[in-house]
């Protein structure tokens, strides 16, 4: 198994030796994941969090009227779980699925732990990463709070490159919280000046 994009990833923010390295790859669980297969449903206990290796993941929740809410996509080279769940080991809230067929790796929440005592370093990785990520999750409310949906289109093109080509319309909709038809319409429209 080639973790190369992993380590990589890893080694942006720390260092390890080989047998850090190998260590770290021992812990962790690969799995195949076809389009449209679940990694995490609501109600179900995250076993952890989750590296994309190939494909693309996303994690949303469902409204009492069916509405999916897109949360985050996660093409590869990002980590994407249902984190109240890992943390507290408690039933989730997200659905987390592919929207292509796509391979992880994943480490049991114990694994985590262990590998924090071990290597605390790996403490320091996680702790830059869910900085990020509340930082990401921050911008994201004010901007759905205050700006308007051609501001919030925009600021998804920024944060996801790689994915304004190649996801339905339906997907970034519902990520930036439109109807499909609205985002259609706003993308057909001439800018206003």
């Amino acid at each position: 198994m080639n973790y190369s994009l992993l380590l990589d990833h890893v080694s942006r923010h720390i260092t390890l030796t080989e047998d850090e390295q190998s260590y770290f790859t021992s812990l962790l669980n690969f799995k195949k994941i076809r389009k449209k297969q679940f990694l995490n449903q609501e109600g179900e206990v995250s076993k952890g969090p989750a590296f994309v290796m190939s494909g693309l993941l996303r994690s949303y929740s469902l409204d009492k009227n069916g509405f999916e809410h897109v949360i985050q996509f996660a093409p590869p080279g990002w980590w994407i779980g249902d984190m109240y769940s890992v943390v507290n080991q408690q039933p989730g809230r997200l659905y987390i699925d592919a929207l292509e067929d796509s391979e992880i790796v994943w480490l049991w929440k114990s694994d985590l732990d262990k590998l924090y005592s071990i290597l605390p370093k790996f403490e320091r990785l996680f702790r830059i990463l869910a900085e990020n990520s509340v930082i990401a999750y921050q911008d994201r409310l004010i901007s759905n709070l205050s700006l308007p949906a051609r501001e919030r289109y925009a600021q998804f093109c920024r944060q996801y490159p790689s994915l304004t080509e190649c996801l339905p319309q339906k997907q970034v909709a519902s990520y930036i919280g439109v109807t499909p038809e609205f985002l259609s319409k706003m993308l057909n429209a001439p800018p206003h000046h």
